[in-house]
Formats: C-alpha cells, structure tokens, sequence
C-alpha cells in the first residue's frame, strides 16, 4: 500500500493519501482546498487515479477540498450519514466500509467533536478525524457537539481498538505525527478520567476561541453539491416523477451507477442494469456493457446513483465519448425513494461490486 501523511501548516491539518499500487487505485482523507495542486502532483507522480475523497466531517478550521478534487478528477465524494452537506456522491454510517481496489476502511461513528463526525479503521491503523487527537481530543463546543457523545466514542469505541493501532489524527499542533491507541489510552491527559461527567467537565472549561476560519469554513462546506454545465445537464436530468413514468419501458434502461453496498443497503429499482461508477471508464470501452447498450439509438439510457452527483458526472463522461442517448436521475435514489418509487432487493450473493 501506498500511504502519505500530508500537512497543512495554516490550519494543522493531515490530509492522508492511501493508494492500492503504483498504477493504482487511491482514496484521500480530509483534503484542504489550498493544497489540491499539491495532492494531484503527487497523484501524478505516483501513477494513482483517485477514486475517493472522504471527509471525516464537517471541518470549521478549512475548507474542504471535496467539490475541487471531485471536478478535476471525477472521484466519489464521501462523507457519513449524518453531516447535512448539500450532496455528496456516497453517505456512509457505522457498519459500512469505503472500498478501493484493496484497499478498506471500516466505517465508526464517533460524535461529540460534531455531531457528524466519522473515523475511519484499516486494520492497522485508524483515521480519527478531530474525535482522538495525539496526546488531545476534539473540542465540543459548537457543531451540535457534546462531550458525553464524545466520551462514549472514545471509550467505548476508538479504545476498544488493539492497542497497537496507529493513530492519525486529523490535525497536530505540536509536531506529532502518528500515535498507537495504547499510548493515548496510558499518556493522553484528557483521557485519564473516570466517568463522562468528569470528561464532560474538563471539556466545557476549556473556553477556546473559535476557529479563524470557522464563519469562512462552515458555511463553504455544507455546499459542496455538483454543479456542471448548466445547459447540458439541464435539458438531459429528469426528476425522479418523470423517471418513474419511464420504469417498464422497452426504450429505457435505467444504470445503477451505485456500489453493492449501497445497493445491499438502500435497494436497486427493478430492472436496472448494474454499473459502478468506478468501473465507468472500463465499460466506456468499445465492445463492453456502456457501449453496447447505447449502441442501439432507438433506446436511452438513465444513469442513477444515491444523490444524483457520480450520474451526472457519468453522464458528461459519456457526452465527451460521443454518446448521445443518455440521461440521469436527478436527486438519485434518494429523490426517488422520496418520491414512492419502487425499490427492491438485490438477490443475496449478487452483490460484487
């Protein structure tokens, strides 16, 4: 695995860069928008396609560099369940796991920093975003965050963990670069309380000053939805009550775009014809799955994801590539699951993706 730990000297972040191989797939971790040409160099440099640009939550100290990586190299946006980001490509909650090819990362709630806030677990390492810092632990005192909610993420969830586990956290003030979970469980001072009210107490005492960024960052990060071409996009989305008046008809087929978890999870309309999105450059290729369904003209081809962010891009993917006969679901899944539209499960074993 390819691993790089990335500061930003501003607002103390680590940005973390993991990528399957030379030539292969990456994800990256809270991105800073000042630092995107520093994070594509290095993309270059190291042969990686990125595939997925995760945040651990809704930051306050930065902004985020979801929406710039996203339109210069077309990855999946991800962030949890809980964050009230305007769109993003994927929502994640405890249990789910963000893939890449070999490549995993176990999905933990952790709240109390924000009430939105995620870490991240690799097996031998975990990405605890502003939940469990080096020798420190996030503040609580705005973003809906709460120290009890903290409390129970840290002792009862990140240390649980094999002591052993390396922690990187997402941001470092003193020049730390990497701890285990058993050094911060023996060593970081916030840690040796006895309850979550005493937790709770030391954590409402502290009275730091807001964030420089913060009325700069919040606000730019809860608006990171897609917005391309205007006129393009507009004459080919439809809503998700014209979909539904397409479902059955022999000149649509509808795409999932989406990956077996989410299809596992959140149901596929029927009928649709499965085709991650990480997987769309393949199957633009001539003689694979895309080309072979628009080869027919007399049929379209409605493109869906969860939120209607990976079908939109997919869909000026295959406007550049010279398809013509394509259309995407506006609002995804969750726009049509709003709507009434019928879902249904996939057959166990059938999800791969």
């Amino acid at each position: 695995m390819i691993f790089r730990q990335i500061f930003e000297p501003v607002s103390c972040t680590y940005t973390y860069l993991l990528g399957s191989r030379r030539g292969g797939e990456a994800l990256i971790i809270d991105s800073v928008l000042g630092s995107i040409d520093h994070y594509l160099r290095l993309l270059k440099e190291l042969e990686l396609k990125l595939v997925k640009a995760v945040d651990t939550h809704v930051h306050a100290d930065h902004i985020t560099g979801l929406g710039a990586l996203r339109d210069r190299t077309r990855c999946i946006t991800v962030m949890g369940r809980k964050s009230q980001v305007d769109v993003v490509s994927m929502r994640v909650d405890e249990g789910d796991r963000i893939e890449i090819e070999s490549i995993a990362l176990d999905v933990i709630y952790t709240p109390g920093h924000t009430d939105d806030s995620y870490s991240f677990f690799a097996g031998d390492r975990v990405f605890t975003g502003d939940t469990l810092f080096i020798r420190g632990t996030g503040r609580t005192d705005f973003q809906h965050g709460d120290p009890h909610d903290a409390y129970d993420s840290l002792f009862n969830k990140l240390l649980k963990l094999p002591d052993e586990t390396l922690v990187y956290p997402g941001h470092d003030y003193k020049g730390d670069t990497v701890s285990t979970i058993g050094e911060e469980r023996a060593f970081n001072p916030r840690l040796q309380v006895a309850s979550a009210d005493e937790y709770a107490e030391i954590m409402n005492n502290l009275n730091l000053p807001n964030p420089k960024q913060m009325d700069v960052a919040v606000p730019a990060n809860l608006v990171v939805g897609y917005a391309p071409d205007e006129a393009a996009v507009k004459e080919r989305t439809l809503t998700a009550a014209d979909a539904m008046d397409t479902l059955g008809r022999a000149d649509v087929i509808f795409v999932d775009l989406r990956e077996g978890g989410e299809r596992m999870r959140d149901g596929v309309i029927p009928g649709a014809v499965q085709v991650p999105y990480t997987e769309l450059d393949e199957h633009l290729k001539p003689g694979n799955l895309l080309r072979a369904l628009a080869a027919d003209t007399a049929k379209s081809l409605l493109l869906y994801c969860a939120f209607g962010e990976r079908s939109a891009l997919a869909m000026q993917a295959m406007l550049e590539a010279g398809i013509e006969n394509v259309r995407h679901l506006g609002g995804g899944v969750d726009a049509w699951v709003k709507l009434g539209g019928a879902v249904e499960r996939p057959r166990s074993g059938s999800e791969t993706n």
